[in-house]
């Protein structure tokens, strides 16, 4: 027997083989085919990592206090932006409206 005809028979074997191992695998349970990507073989697939409960719980907590504190400068920042920005004191106000008076005393004298 020639050994070449053997290995390209074999060949073509495998290649049908594949082929259909292909086929059967992007099948899904109601043996429609699966759009999308063809699959990957069952230990090539990638899994994604799964939050433990606790993890679960100590992220939503520390979202939840990183949140209120947000909460906390705007409403600050709120707080400061309604007072007037020219706020100023009693005495202040006074101390200037008897400079003012003087000025006008002096400007009075002047005429």
């Amino acid at each position: 027997m020639d050994t070449n005809r053997i290995l390209a028979d074999l060949r073509a074997e495998r290649d049908r083989i594949d082929r259909a191992i292909a086929v059967i695998g992007g099948l899904n349970s109601t043996g429609a085919r699966r759009a999308g990507r063809p699959s990957m073989a069952a230990a090539t697939r990638r899994r994604r990592g799964r939050m433990s409960a606790a993890a679960r719980s100590k992220l939503s907590r520390l979202l939840k206090q990183r949140w209120a504190q947000g909460k906390m400068k705007s409403k600050a920042k709120a707080a400061r932006a309604s007072r007037s920005p020219r706020r100023m004191s009693k005495a202040a106000r006074q101390k200037i409206a008897a400079a003012q008076r003087a000025r006008w005393a002096k400007a009075r004298e002047q005429q």
